[in-house]
């Protein structure tokens, strides 16, 4: 709790208050100077909102003092504020989307808002910066610049990170409103991307063209088909994360791979651990890819690493997460199928159940979405295939009555 003590002038009336708050010990056992602040009430206040003031006052200060905002809040700039909002963030943010959070803060929104307090940011600022956001030319894989400005998505994500900057201060006290509000502002409309997939006949010529590819890779893309688990999800599994017995397989963590680190795991997107129960044939394919890695360690001796991961790199580590994306592409253009994204078999297996009359809620737990508006995306591809088949019968109608009428002409 902090320690509030009054201040006198010589005629005994109180002027202002003193509020200190305990930093704790340093590492030799020292006891820390107190953080420590004035607060004066204003002339006309009476006793009564005095005292609820200067508690109210305590109570923020010390919620500063706990995030580092141990001086005059009204005078911390943005550039002051970042370190404390991402250090707040890290937990709950995934190893990739704090990475982007850093870079975009630190390439995007310090250059441009960086000098300004919080406090002096308003919303035609933030509408400045989205105007500059506009005409900033994409960078292409090598490092030069692209012909195309940055995308509305790309600028609604960034956008979205200033916005969750400003909540942060919000929340602390240190603003009273934020400028970054959607409604405040002009913002590139953003058209929601297609969900591509895969046909049934693709999904089907693809597992037959898969017999003739390495055993590794069948798996990989018979699960990534049958169980619609995320890239990073599939290469972290484990021998250890099957249930032979009855067909189940357990996710629990996913790889990841940040730039100039060695891949990791971490906890599965929104945190949930789920079981997915595959056909048997999946199973016999993954008991003779463990037979095939038992029998590479054996040939390997000590160079072999293990870990009883189901990817892996030559050695036994876990595969790259980026692996399987450079794989399929290469797969589907030495066997003339049309060029999708990884990411589209996790589509396609939503689909493909939905089709076969699974519910959006089972659908959901199966993929592991946080929330059910999340997999009604995927009605859309249930429509557009409906309108398709419609179309198909109706050619095969007009073609069946014009194929009826010559006959009748004929005879």
């Amino acid at each position: 709790m902090p320690n509030i003590t009054p201040r006198k002038n010589k005629a005994g009336e109180v002027i202002s208050y003193r509020i200190r708050v305990a930093r704790g010990y340093d590492s030799e056992g020292n006891k820390l100077k107190p953080y420590e602040m004035t607060w004066k009430p204003a002339q006309n206040m009476t006793q009564k909102q005095i005292e609820k003031e200067v508690q109210r006052q305590a109570m923020l200060f010390e919620e500063r003092c706990k995030t580092g905002l141990s001086g005059d809040a009204t005078r911390i700039t943005l550039s002051e504020f970042v370190p404390l909002y991402l250090e707040q963030k890290k937990p709950a943010l995934s190893p990739t989307t704090y990475e982007y959070y850093c870079r975009a803060t630190q390439l995007k929104i310090l250059p441009a808002l960086g000098h300004f307090k919080l406090q002096d940011i308003k919303p035609v600022h933030v509408q400045a910066f989205v105007n500059q956001l506009c005409n900033i030319e994409k960078k292409n894989r090598n490092g030069s610049t692209s012909t195309e400005t940055l995308s509305p998505a790309t600028i609604r994500r960034n956008l979205t990170i200033l916005q969750s900057i400003m909540k942060l201060a919000l929340k602390r006290r240190i603003i009273a409103d934020s400028p970054a509000r959607s409604e405040l502002l002009d913002i590139p409309k953003v058209t929601a991307p297609k969900v591509e997939i895969f046909t049934k006949q693709e999904a089907a010529e693809m597992l037959a063209a898969l017999e003739n590819e390495p055993l590794q890779f069948q798996v990989l893309i018979q699960l990534a088909i049958m169980t619609g688990a995320r890239r990073g999800e599939l290469v972290a599994l484990k021998f250890s994360d099957i249930d032979k017995e009855t067909g189940k397989i357990t996710i629990e963590r996913a790889a990841v791979k940040l730039k100039g680190k060695a891949p990791e795991t971490k906890p599965p997107k929104d945190y949930e651990i789920r079981t997915i129960t595959v056909s048997p044939e999946c199973i016999e394919l993954i008991e003779r890819l463990e037979q095939e890695k038992h029998f590479e360690a054996v040939k390997l001796g000590s160079q072999w690493v293990g870990g009883d991961w189901l990817f892996t790199q030559w050695n036994g580590e876990m595969m790259n997460p980026q692996t399987p994306t450079k794989q399929f592409s290469k797969f589907l253009s030495r066997h003339g199928f049309r060029h999708r994204k990884f990411h589209s078999l996790r589509h396609t297996s939503a689909t493909l159940l939905l089709y076969g009359g699974v519910s959006l809620k089972q659908v959901q737990g199966r993929l592991g979405h946080g929330d059910i508006e999340t997999t009604n995306k995927y009605l859309h591809c249930l429509s557009e295939a409906d309108e398709e088949a419609a179309g198909v019968l109706q050619s095969m109608l007009i073609k069946q009555t014009k194929y009826t009428e010559q006959e009748q002409k004929q005879a």
